[in-house]
């Protein structure tokens, strides 16, 4: 069974460690099976691609490569920072994110 990570698809995340540190982006994908995620704009990677049906001229294509889980922290929106998060299970069962920085609640991404 692949662990669970507060982060989701659509958050908002800063890198904490690495050459990327500092840089913010929305996160594209999570693998949770990897512990890895892709952030928007970190992390570029250049791939070289042959003529093919689908794309009939080759060439040089850029994309983001996955990073460690670990090394990127939610960002709360309110208090525009990185921040642990901690989960609060409400009095009907459902779960909630919280910000352990400010105590605000963090939304669940659309």
């Amino acid at each position: 069974m692949a662990p669970k990570y507060q982060i989701m698809k659509g958050d908002r995340v800063r890198v904490i460690r690495g050459n990327y540190r500092d840089m913010e982006g929305s996160v594209l994908e999570v693998q949770r099976e990897k512990g890895r995620v892709r952030v928007e704009g970190v992390n570029m990677r250049k791939r070289h691609t042959r003529p093919s049906q689908q794309d009939p001229d080759g060439g040089i294509i850029s994309f983001e490569a996955p990073i460690h889980v670990s090394n990127v922290m939610l960002v709360d929106a309110t208090a525009d920072a990185a921040t642990r998060v901690r989960v609060r299970v409400e009095e009907d069962g459902t779960k909630e994110r919280i910000s352990v920085k400010s105590g605000n609640p963090i939304p669940k991404p659309k």
